[in-house]
């Protein structure tokens, strides 16, 4: 569920960032090794920016080992009691780490965006 996560985050903060306007991320892990083993970025033709870059500028700003994700979303908080009614994904609470949008000023500079 972690990667899970982790994608809707990164998901979040591409569109929020101006660079698309829909953006689908799959990530896939191996057994024994931390880092993504394929990261797939999908803005299904919504592109605003060179969409070969969009994998690097993943890769940068968001952190994708286990740990990474665990430390970065601080999954370890008792919150998922919330979660339980109404899923995981497309609740604005203060307390779904994975609904924020704090990278975006980061991916705006990557790409020359205002």
């Amino acid at each position: 569920r972690s990667a899970a996560y982790m994608a809707r985050y990164i998901a979040k903060n591409l569109v929020a960032a101006g660079v698309c306007d829909k953006a689908t991320i799959q990530l896939a892990y191996a057994i024994g090794v931390v880092e993504p083993v394929s990261i797939l970025v999908d803005t299904h033709g919504t592109s605003y920016v060179d969409e070969n870059r969009l994998e690097a500028c993943v890769r940068e700003f968001f952190r994708l080992t286990p740990r990474g994700i665990i430390e970065s979303l601080d999954l370890l908080r008792p919150i998922y009691r919330q979660t339980a009614a109404y899923g995981h994904f497309g609740r604005e609470l203060d307390t779904f780490s994975w609904e924020k949008r704090d990278k975006v000023s980061q991916i705006k500079d990557y790409f020359g965006l205002k």
